[in-house]
């Protein structure tokens, strides 16, 4: 009797085993085969993790997986360079000679054998792609040993673009919390995190040659309490990122492959540089660090020669401290009241041989954008830079709806989808308002973020143009890491799948039944999240 019970007890161990690891993950991969035969391998404590040691990106990798799985589910690995026999799991980029049906570089392939575990990637960023799918079918609780069912999984994204933008000037987050908020974005597949750096309450970047301007620029007197109720906290707050603390984020970003667009918004939501150097204004000021929420008439001058050589000598820091390909410039919600009153900017129209306001602000982005090519750079804009035209290297970033991203691809613009109803995650994102801490309002459920089509209304030929999709964390109302973190989750599941899964594979079903394994693994790493899925 003793014997059976033993042997009852080692089953249900080998089954508790076998259950704590699944491939159905979030992104869930392109394609899963599991081996017919159910046949596993042990991954054991001490395990060797092992790489070409001539590559560093794949000793990076290797550092990263071991690092993951011991936070994650307790295991124990050692990353070792050139280990020719008995290493559990293998880190390889592809060469010439091996086969892969995709281009794509970063498309990977997870194969699970009796030798092990070998990840394949087209490139080191490929194989940090397979990392997390590993990392998050291993689970959080394997114990000593983790049996994992042969396998071979082929995965690669939809769309080069998978962005997460994260405003963090009208409420400063420390250096920690946002590599922390890097490492869910790599958790999720994204890979470029859009981060908004300038606003009218508060200027977040340092700026060497004009030290002033995040030193002043960044603090506001007071805070608004609430939805502009006219009462404030009394309390000064302050913040901004030092060009060290950029660069290190910069560099952490890239370990995981994330590519990090920082936005410098113009010609409006400038008050905090207004505050500093009121001559930039069209009234001349004074100006202060906004206390409130919303949008000021108040903007750089357009007609005031010194709001360009302002403007570029900004632009040249924010390039030399962000190696992105692009530079994202805002230009939302710049309102032209101050221009149709102020002198300089009527003698500029009047120069320039132009008849709306709105043209002043295409004067700015076409002068902008021809210094930043020579730096070899694109620019971003919101959708309103479409009103004066682009150039053909111009990417839209499409908020207001999707027309405007669907008018600049069907011109052959490239194109970043976020509208509002289904990309704005400082919304509610349940019906409950009264249960959730504070949003912006609306109403943005998991539901909704998941039915995301980025393409949808456009052509075979024009959905080309579309780079991919991008949720976007406003914090007016959003002050702590906790809470943003709970805003981020689990909408960005849902996001993540948009932006990794072809559109006919998606099942909002099924994902609600891989959720709950990516709820634990939050659980295990002290991520707030929505407990409620609507």
């Amino acid at each position: 009797m003793k014997k059976i019970v033993s042997l009852f007890g080692l089953l249900l161990m080998a089954v508790a085993s076998w259950a704590q690891v699944s491939y159905d993950v979030i992104p869930l991969p392109k394609s899963v085969q599991l081996s017919p035969k159910g046949e596993s391998y042990m991954l054991a404590q001490g395990a060797v993790v092992t790489y070409d040691g001539q590559n560093p990106t794949l000793a990076s990798d290797a550092q990263l997986l071991v690092n993951y799985l011991k936070a994650t589910a307790g295991l124990n690995l050692k990353a070792q360079p050139d280990v020719k026999k008995g290493a559990a799991i293998e880190l390889k980029i592809k060469n010439e000679k091996s086969k892969s049906n995709s281009e794509n570089t970063e498309a990977y392939q997870l194969t699970v054998d009796k030798r092990g575990v070998t990840i394949l990637g087209a490139s080191g960023e490929a194989v940090f792609r397979g990392i997390q799918t590993l990392v998050k079918s291993i689970g959080v609780e394997p114990g000593t040993e983790v049996s994992l069912p042969y396998v071979t999984i082929q995965d690669e994204p939809r769309f080069p673009y998978r962005g997460v933008h994260f405003d963090c000037a009208r409420h400063y987050f420390s250096v920690d919390f946002i590599k922390q908020f890097l490492d869910i974005m790599a958790l999720h597949g994204c890979n470029n995190f859009h981060w908004h750096l300038t606003e009218d309450q508060g200027w977040r970047f340092e700026v060497k040659s004009m030290p002033e301007l995040a030193m002043k620029g960044s603090v506001r007197k007071q805070t608004v309490i609430g939805r502009n109720t006219g009462l404030y906290d009394g309390t000064p707050y302050g913040g901004y990122y030092t060009q060290q603390e950029c660069r290190e984020i910069v560099d952490y970003a890239a370990k995981r492959f994330i590519n990090v667009i920082p936005e410098i918004d113009l010609p409006g939501h400038m008050l905090g540089a207004l505050h500093v150097f009121p001559e930039l204004g069209c009234t001349g000021g004074p100006y202060e660090v906004w206390p409130i929420w919303g949008v000021s008439r108040d903007v750089l001058c357009a007609g005031n020669p010194g709001t360009l050589e302002f403007l570029k000598k900004v632009l040249d820091e924010v390039a030399d401290v962000f190696p992105s390909k692009y530079i994202h410039i805002g230009g939302d919600e710049s309102p032209r009241d101050r221009w149709k009153q102020c002198p300089k900017c009527q003698a500029k129209m009047k120069e320039l041989g132009l008849k709306k306001e709105a043209e002043l602000q295409t004067y700015i982005n076409k002068e902008l954008e021809a210094y930043m090519q020579k730096k070899g750079r694109d620019l971003i804009g919101w959708d309103e830079t479409l009103e004066g035209g682009l150039s053909e290297k111009a990417i839209v970033m499409s908020w207001r709806g999707t027309k405007g991203g669907i008018a600049a691809a069907r011109q052959h613009h490239r194109v970043i989808m976020t509208p509002t109803d289904y990309c704005y995650i400082d919304y509610y994102q349940l019906k409950d308002h009264g249960s959730q801490p504070l949003g912006i309002g609306g109403y943005l459920p998991v539901s909704k973020v998941y039915s995301f089509e980025p393409t949808a209304g456009l052509g075979e030929e024009e959905a080309k143009y579309i780079l991919g999709p991008q949720v976007n964390l406003w914090t007016e109302y959003v002050g702590y890491p906790q809470h943003a973190m709970y805003m981020l989750l689990p909408r960005l599941d849902a996001m993540s799948e948009v932006q990794w899964m072809a559109s006919d594979k998606k099942d909002f079903e099924a994902f609600q039944g891989r959720l709950p394994r990516m709820l634990k693994l939050y659980d295990k790493l002290g991520y707030s999240y929505c407990h409620k899925v609507e």
